[in-house]
């Protein structure tokens, strides 16, 4: 809003002052926004630390597991049990609101009938065995971690549009709000100081063509 733009009047001095009171309560209700918004990263930041040292160990298992039944079946073998290895397994996707962000939550189930392991016997030892169970057994932990993650990226995202508003309300909206009052008072203050002006110079012509009357009148 420019100040050149702006009519100089008592009602538009109205409007402004109520359109700055506005922008001034949405500063307020981002500013409180952004605190809680840093809070719940913060949060989630100390979560997802917690998930991931929960699944680092079970991963060096796995891992170690894996390489050891790739080291005694062999490529070949261990991708073929891979590829006729049905899934067990489903992950649910949910979404809860955090601070009006929409976060998506994950819940892993267990298929109907699918305690046992899933794989022959004959062709398998018990690398392939162990790295089943704990990969089974860790999913949900790595599911979590990943919903902290996202949720911090999301939080972190919404954080940094909100920070912009405030900014522009801070450096460009409010000022020019605060420019375009200044300038109208301003103006306001010259027509009256003008007007002002004007009827005094009136009086005194009023003054002098009654004292010129009185004096005629006297005369005659």
């Amino acid at each position: 809003m420019s100040s050149r733009r702006v009519t100089a009047t008592k009602i538009e001095l109205i409007k402004i002052r109520r359109s700055m009171q506005v922008a001034k309560m949405v500063h307020k209700i981002l500013d409180d926004k952004r605190e809680v918004l840093l809070k719940k990263i913060d949060e989630m930041i100390e979560e997802a630390n917690k998930a991931r040292e929960d699944i680092w160990s079970p991963l060096g298992e796995i891992y170690s597991a894996v390489y050891n039944a790739y080291m005694t079946l062999g490529t070949t073998t261990l991708e073929s049990i891979s590829d006729s290895t049905p899934s067990v397994m489903e992950t649910d996707v949910n979404v809860r609101r955090i601070v009006d962000v929409k976060i998506p939550t994950l819940t892993v189930k267990t298929r109907e009938g699918s305690q046992h392991l899933s794989y022959g016997f004959i062709e398998t030892n018990a690398s392939v065995d162990k790295a089943s169970k704990l990969i089974k057994n860790m999913l949900p932990s790595v599911c979590k971690a990943a919903e902290y993650e996202n949720a911090i990226f999301s939080l972190a995202k919404e954080l940094e549009r909100t920070q912009k508003l405030i900014n522009a309300l801070e450096y460009i909206i409010i000022p020019q709000y605060q420019d375009a009052i200044y300038f109208i008072k301003a103006t306001l203050e010259e027509r009256e100081r003008e007007e002002f002006v004007r009827i005094k110079k009136v009086k005194v012509v009023l003054d002098r063509k009654k004292l010129a009357e009185a004096e005629a009148t006297t005369s005659a």
